[in-house]
């Protein structure tokens, strides 16, 4: 029973991280891209700031999605790769994407609809 509570936990903090806007942004950004140095994710997805990119990639590295390698050069360089984890979680959330592709205009009709009812 323990293994499974313990799955459970595990479970929910990935849908957590994943729910994160900014966590699967960078996903798809290093999916599309391959390995990349901090400022060219910073510059791939402008809306993001500086400390929040930073802490979404060190959380992402903790989760073991991210490989993070630092080049001893001045000034820093840093670069970002996923890891066979991360390429997983990716793969696994693409059907998400395909889904929302496939029923995008089903989803705005439905919310027009219910917008058009007054209950919000």
């Amino acid at each position: 029973m323990a293994q499974s509570k313990e799955i459970d936990v595990l479970v929910e903090e990935i849908i957590a991280r994943v729910a994160d806007r900014w966590t699967m942004v960078v996903l798809e950004a290093l999916e599309e891209r391959g390995t990349m140095r901090f400022t060219e994710l910073s510059h791939e997805i402008p809306e993001i700031s500086q400390k929040m990119l930073t802490k979404t990639v060190r959380q992402m590295e903790r989760d073991g999605l991210v490989k993070r390698k630092v080049y001893a050069v001045i000034p820093p360089k840093v670069e970002y790769t996923l890891t066979d984890l991360g390429r997983g979680l990716s793969e696994a959330f693409c059907g998400v994407w395909i889904w929302a592709e496939k029923n995008h205009a089903r989803i705005h009709e439905a919310r027009k609809k219910f917008d058009a009812k007054g209950e919000r």
